[in-house]
């Protein structure tokens, strides 16, 4: 059984700073993409960002420039750095890898941290 961890939620001032982990646990042969996203109540859940295997970055536009992805794979985590946080990033933020099990890759998702962010 794989499972996702995370930490790091919390509440921070507008233009503050949180630092999200995810780590996975469990039983795999390897971890191909992972990723961020997020959820705010009444919106569906959108990609934040997202890291490959060889550390090539993906951002959704409204976290560019302000959020930084990055991965560990020595301890199969993954990282959401959030600097200069608006109110408008308050949400659940769910981390996201696609890891390969004994015979297939599956997408296995975090229990959710939440960020909230005060004007």
């Amino acid at each position: 059984q794989v499972h996702l961890v995370e930490s790091g939620g919390g509440l921070v001032e507008a233009g503050g700073s949180l630092r999200l982990s995810c780590t996975a646990s469990g039983e795999f042969i390897t971890i191909d993409n992972m990723a961020w996203y997020r959820q705010s109540p009444g919106k569906q859940r959108e990609s934040v960002a997202s890291i490959t295997p060889s550390g090539k970055t993906d951002y959704a536009e409204f976290v560019e420039g302000r959020f930084t992805i990055s991965r560990d794979d020595d301890k199969f985590a993954v990282y959401l750095q959030m600097n200069n946080l608006r109110p408008e990033d308050a949400a659940v933020y769910y981390c996201h890898a696609r890891i390969l099990g004994d015979f297939h890759f599956s997408d296995y998702w975090g229990q959710g941290a939440r960020v909230t962010v005060s004007s």
